[in-house]
């Protein structure tokens, strides 16, 4: 099988610590070039912008977008248009709308484009599923709380118009959501901590629905020391399942059903590359749907400056 060669665009923290180990660990996949004005990796061939790789680099087959969210559309366009397959990091892009055109171009193009969701792949949420599938759901919370000087040092981007602010890290919990209930969810209300200094928010309260009525809230915050909380309670009648540390385990009723080593972005290139096979495209928009209602029916409030 020939493989993939693929090149990343964006080299920050999650390129780092995440996207190069996982292609050197996917068969099929290899890493062959990096584009970004501040980083690069010794023996692989550098490139300060997107078009510079493409018109000046190496061969490659696709790029992996990893490039904050503000520039992603015009990136994939532009790597589309090369005829490059695309990984898109979460979240996909600024707006819901400017996916549509990237679809349209991938599908005539017959080039995979794949927003990922890569707490998607976290081990035990399909067990989570599964379980749900055969359950009578009463309840969701969802508690998401992180130290954003650890996930984010420095990252501007991140509080600017488009950066999502703790929704970065909050959509990870919409994903996991969306894909382990058995019915759509939309949201009802919600309430948004903005630091005076930012344009996006630091915290985030939300209430949602199924077509049931089904009770659903969750709640973001930026804000959380010490210990991290990465947690969706679900009350059904066959127990209390608590899925936790950001997927990686299932239990109910404190036993513990499912647990196992972080491996999602390894599951990620594993199915880029089997998208690429065939050019076939994976742009589930489901949870930056769910974003972008919270920010319409959002109630905004201020809260005290942040300061990194």
């Amino acid at each position: 099988m020939t493989e993939l060669r693929i090149a990343i665009v964006g080299f920050g923290k999650i390129a780092r610590d995440q996207h190069v180990a996982a292609i050197a660990a996917t068969p099929g996949a290899t890493l062959a070039a990096i584009a970004s004005r501040n980083a690069s990796l010794p023996d692989l061939p550098h490139f300060a912008t997107i078009e510079d790789l493409l018109s000046k680099g190496p061969p490659i087959d696709a790029v992996s977008l990893c490039t904050p969210p503000q520039v992603r559309r015009a990136q994939a366009a532009s790597a589309l248009a090369a005829g490059k397959h695309v990984m898109l990091e979460k979240p996909p892009g600024v707006s819901v709308s400017e996916l549509d055109p990237l679809i349209a171009m991938a599908q005539h193009s017959k080039r995979t484009l794949f927003a990922t969701w890569h707490s998607r792949y976290a081990p035990a949420v399909e067990p989570a599923r599964a379980w749900l599938a055969a359950r009578r759901i009463s309840s969701v919370h969802i508690s998401w709380m992180e130290d954003v000087r650890v996930w984010h040092p420095g990252q501007t981007w991140i509080w600017q118009p488009g950066g999502l602010g703790v929704f970065d890290p909050g959509i990870n919990a919409l994903s996991i959501l969306t894909r382990i209930m058995p019915r759509p969810v939309f949201v009802t209300g919600a309430t948004l901590s903005f630091p005076s200094n930012c344009e996006a928010p630091i915290a985030a309260d939300l209430t949602l629905a199924d077509a049931t009525g089904l009770p659903v809230t969750a709640e973001f915050d930026f804000r959380q020391t010490g210990p991290q909380s990465w947690d969706i309670v679900v009350e059904t009648d066959g127990g209390r399942m608590t899925l936790s540390g950001g997927g990686r385990r299932m239990a109910v009723d404190g036993k513990v059903l499912s647990e196992a080593p972080d491996a999602e972005y390894r599951e990620l290139y594993h199915r880029f590359v089997e998208l690429a096979a065939t050019g076939a495209a994976d742009v589930d928009l489901a949870p930056f749907r769910l974003v972008a209602d919270a920010f319409m029916l959002g109630k905004r409030t201020l809260v005290e400056p942040f300061v990194d």
